[in-house]
């Protein structure tokens, strides 16, 4: 049997004040991210809120507006909406700072699949958000100003609504990250592709449980959030077979090298034990 691969030497020999002195400068790194974009994007705080409140603008019934109900609402809502977008465009950066600390101490076939990992769950975060903005507030919104009782005037809270869809972008950003989750759960050996095919029935029941918790209480944002999470675990399904594939393959060409190995050895033994039988018969 081969032994199981060492870490990088620097790895092993770094001391615990040289781990967090690194720890420290990648969240400096990271802290001054956030604060550069930040910095840029605060003068269109306002403009920035605008697009955002958009969707709901372009269905509210003439002559209606958001409105502030706080004193400090006008000011603090768009620049809570700066810093959390902020962190949102550096969220590939912070990723990359994660990845620049625990990187070393992984083996070669980790970093082979967490890098794509990482990027592919930035990529489908994003995503999410961007199917939220484009195909589901025009819809929610739609409904939710149709329905309105005769003599209601709609007028939403500016803070109220930050918040509400702050938090459908984080449902849904969270939501397209099954693919992630399911291969994770695969390479890791918790289960298998079989076992979570076997377990559809209750995987989707799940995805419209987690629809009812995690959107507005209304049939329509309950679908659009469980449909695609129901077809992203089919596409994480799909891969994680192909992963588990690759990694079987890994380990049978590992096997085979093993056995090569202890292979090589006994011939090279038999040989020496031969050589030294010819040795004793020539001095006899």
């Amino acid at each position: 049997m081969s032994e199981k691969p060492k870490l990088p030497p620097h790895t092993q020999d770094m001391p615990l004040v040289a781990h967090l002195v690194e720890l420290r400068d990648r969240l400096l790194r990271a802290i001054a991210a956030v604060l550069v974009i930040f910095l840029v994007l605060i003068p269109f705080a306002n403009e920035l809120y605008t697009a955002l409140a958009e969707p709901l603008m372009a269905h509210l019934p003439e002559n209606n507006s958001m409105i502030a109900t706080e004193v400090a609402s006008p000011f603090l809502t768009p620049f809570k909406l700066t810093l959390v977008l902020s962190i949102f465009l550096a969220m590939p950066f912070l990723l990359y700072q994660v990845w620049a600390f625990v990187a070393p101490g992984l083996y070669r076939h980790e970093k082979r699949l967490m890098m794509p990992l990482l990027v592919s769950s930035t990529v489908l975060f994003y995503g999410g958000a961007a199917f939220a903005y484009f195909v589901v507030f025009p819809v929610v919104f739609g409904f939710f100003t149709s329905v309105a009782p005769e003599g209601v005037a709609v007028m939403t809270d500016i803070s109220k609504y930050l918040d509400f869809v702050l938090k459908m972008f984080f449902a849904f950003g969270l939501a397209f990250e099954v693919p992630i989750a399911t291969i994770a759960l695969v390479w890791m050996g918790v289960t298998t592709p079989e076992a979570l095919a076997a377990k559809r029935p209750y995987i989707i029941i799940a995805a419209f449980v987690l629809g009812m918790l995690l959107t507005p209480p209304d049939v329509i944002s309950q679908s659009l959030l469980a449909v695609p999470m129901i077809l992203l675990f089919e596409l994480g399904l799909f891969f994680s077979r192909i992963v588990l594939r690759q990694r079987r393959q890994r380990e049978a060409e590992e096997a085979g090298d093993d056995e090569l190995e202890q292979e090589f050895e006994r011939a090279r033994r038999e040989e020496a034990g031969l050589n030294e039988d010819a040795s004793r018969d020539k001095d006899a």
